[in-house]
Order: structure tokens, then sequence, then C-alpha cells
């Protein structure tokens, strides 16, 4: 696939309603992010993804003729501020909500959405998740107005060990260190589920508290006496730089597989630290020519190429885009359970490959790759010497993880 197939989608014309202009509703989608503060880095960098997208759909032509407005909620950084701010959007007249920096809160949002829309029919609002990881979220807590666009912790690990298994680097002895709640806990259970796959026995298991460990020297011993060849943890900011370099200060050989190596900022401060050590992420721009091809497109509209959650967010939206075209507005009006129908059937042809959304569970289905930090990598992060070598692509129906049992999907007539 040549990179203008995958940029002319994104910005094809949505020519199919154009003739309601005049008449039509603009549609409205808010982001809902940490967009102040401390934690603000994380919140603004879905926030340039999103807006990203929409600018593509907006070239286009938008939606019903009139281009989509982008409308920004600061969440403060928790779940009640996030509450807060569905109600704020939904007054404003958003009929779709984009977000991602933490799991809690996607709870919290989903939650809200599914209640809204049981107390509002023909006003329904459709939340798309591009970060929120928990198992949950399209487990129990699945339903139809929920649409995940990133990975859960069973496909960010079973391509992680088949790579690095497959490389030699794995080992037979897995350490899991992960943060006790929902997210360390869903990586710990996906760490046991593939060990057979893997080809490696769990030597030790640790959950600890969540960023507020400022020595691992305890950890690092543990698994030094575990006699573990790698270390597998879904751990994220300072709980993994912390860890990584505690692991270095004490001279450990165990290598550290990973699920968000690649966050801004990681390997500025870890520096050698992180060389050899791996990622399981959805976008590497060194694939192929399409991917350098959108990290080009991305850094010329927005100052920066993509990294962390950025692909992914772009992605989303520009399957949404996809699904816009397919459901136009009737009479100048937005049909949400209409798009959301044609959503969660959508395949997409972007940079790394084929992905879909899932009908069963609204469990985006993406390609992902293992990539090794390495001063060999052509796209340097973080203004430093290295960066992350991609060692193995993963189509979409290889990283798949299966349909939750508890996911009891249900739909609007």
């Amino acid at each position: 696939m040549k990179a203008k197939h995958f940029l002319a989608p994104l910005a094809g014309a949505l020519l199919a309603s154009v003739a309601a202009a005049a008449s039509a509703e603009p549609l409205k989608i808010a982001v809902i992010e940490t967009l102040s503060g401390p934690q603000a880095s994380t919140g603004l960098i879905f926030k340039t993804a999103a807006k990203y997208g929409i600018d593509k759909i907006n070239a286009g032509g938008g939606y019903g003729g009139e281009p989509i407005v982008l409308l920004e909620y600061d969440n403060q950084g928790g779940p009640v501020g996030a509450a807060d701010k569905v109600k704020a959007a939904i007054a404003d007249g958003a009929r779709f909500i984009v977000q991602g920096a933490s799991s809690a809160v996607s709870g919290q949002i989903t939650e809200d959405v599914r209640k809204y829309n049981i107390r509002n029919p023909g006003k329904e609002v459709i939340f798309l998740n591009v970060g929120g990881e928990a198992l949950e979220l399209t487990g129990a807590k699945c339903h139809f107005h929920h649409f995940r666009f990133n990975p859960n912790a069973q496909v960010r690990v079973k391509p992680m060990v088949l790579a690095l298994k497959a490389a030699g680097t794995l080992g037979t002895r897995v350490y899991s260190m992960n943060q006790n709640y929902s997210w360390g806990i869903d990586m710990q259970g996906a760490i046991e589920e593939y060990a057979k796959l893997g080809g490696y026995e769990v030597v030790e298991k640790t959950l600890h508290d969540v960023n507020k460990i400022q020595d691992f020297s305890p950890y690092v011993a543990k698994v030094a006496a575990a006699n573990a060849d790698t270390v597998i943890t879904g751990n994220w900011s300072n709980d993994l730089l912390l860890l990584m370099k505690a692991a270095h200060g004490a001279g450990l050989k165990a290598r550290f597989a990973t699920a968000f190596l690649d966050q801004p900022g990681n390997i500025a401060n870890a520096g050698d630290v992180a060389v050899g050590n791996s990622v399981s992420h959805p976008f590497n721009a060194e694939v192929n020519a399409d991917t350098a091809a959108f990290a080009e497109d991305y850094k010329a509209k927005t100052g920066h190429y993509p990294v962390y959650t950025e692909p992914q967010t772009a992605f989303g939206i520009a399957m949404l885009g996809e699904a816009l075209k397919q459901a136009p507005q009737k009479d100048g009006k937005i049909d949400v359970n209409a798009i959301g129908k044609v959503l969660e059937n959508v395949t997409f042809k972007g940079p790394m490959g084929e992905a879909s959304m899932r009908a069963a569970d609204h469990q985006v289905q993406l390609p992902m790759v293992i990539s090794v930090v390495g001063p060999d990598a052509k796209f340097k992060v973080d203004g430093t010497s290295l960066g992350f070598k991609p060692i193995k692509v993963f189509t979409a129906a290889e990283a798949s993880s299966p349909v939750q049992d508890a996911c009891k999907m249900n739909r609007p007539n």
C-alpha cells in the first residue's frame, strides 16, 4: 500500500452529505483530558492527536458539509472532574467524547455515557476511548456506545512474548512487576496467561503502589533473587523509570519488556539504561514507507513526530471519519446510533496495516509492533541518540485476544 492510500482516506471528502450543508447540524466532539497541571503532558498528547484527525476530516468537507467542532475540557486528572466535564460537554452539544489518559477516568466516562443514553433516547452520545486499557471496559462494562481504539494488556503481552522468544531474548524465567490497580492486575494476568506460549515460567509476581515508590532497590533485589531473565511490566511514568534506574544501579542483568517505554521523557531520563529494553506498541515510524510518511505528515501538522498514544488516537478518529462517510446526516440531523452501527464494522487501512472494529465488544483489532531501544533507530526520541528499532510486526489477527465472556452487548433498535 502506498502512503497516499492512507493519507487520502483521512482527508477524503464526505461528499454524500454536502447537499444538506445549509441546514446541517454541526457535529461536536469533546476531548476530556488533563490539560493543565503536572500531568498535562499526557492529556495534551491526546488532544493534539484528536485535533490532527479532526482537521483531516474537515479538510475533506467535515460532516454534513459543516466542519466538525472540537471542544476541550480539563478534567483535572481524575474521575470526579471527568464526570463534571461529561455533563458540561453534553450540555454544550457534544455527541462524541474522546479520552484516554487513565483507565480510571475511562471507567467513569463510559458509565456516565451509558447512564445518560438510557435516560435520553434519541440524544445519545458515543465515547471514543483512545487510551483506557483496562480489560473490563470491553468486558463487564462493555456497551454499544463505548468504542476502544487502543490495545489492552493481552494484546500487548501476547506479541511481546512471541517476538522476544523468537529473538532469543526472552529467556525462560520471567518476573511480573506491575502497579497495584486494574491495569497492573490485567498485565499480571496476561503475563501468566501467555507463559506457555512464550515458553517461560513466572518465577515471581509483584503488585506495588502506584507512583509512590522512590526507591525500587528492594524490588530489584527480589528480581535478582528470583534469577529472572526478563521483567515484563506495565509500569508507566516514574514507576518504570525508577525501576529501570535501580536495576542499572544494581547491575541487574535482566531485560525489561514494557508496555509504555515509549512515553515521552522515558528515554531522555533513562538514557543508556534503556538500551536493549523493549516495548510493545501499536506504531513505529520505521516499519515501512507508509509509517514514515504518516510520521512526516504528523510532524508537518503538529510540529513533532507522533509519539506514545498519538498514532492510535489519530487512527481512531480516522476510523470515525470512515463511519461518518457511510452514515450521512438525514434532514440535517445527526443520528449517533446509526453512526455507531457503521463504526462497529469499520475496516481501516492504516500505515501499519489493516485495522478494524470488532462488533462483539467494540475492541479495535489493530497491528502491533515490538521494538527495542538502541542507537541504530532512524527516528530518535526525546532529543537523544536513541530510538525504537522494530524487531517484529504482528497483524491485527496475530495480536488479537478473544472477546471476554463478561461482555453482553445490547444494541439499540
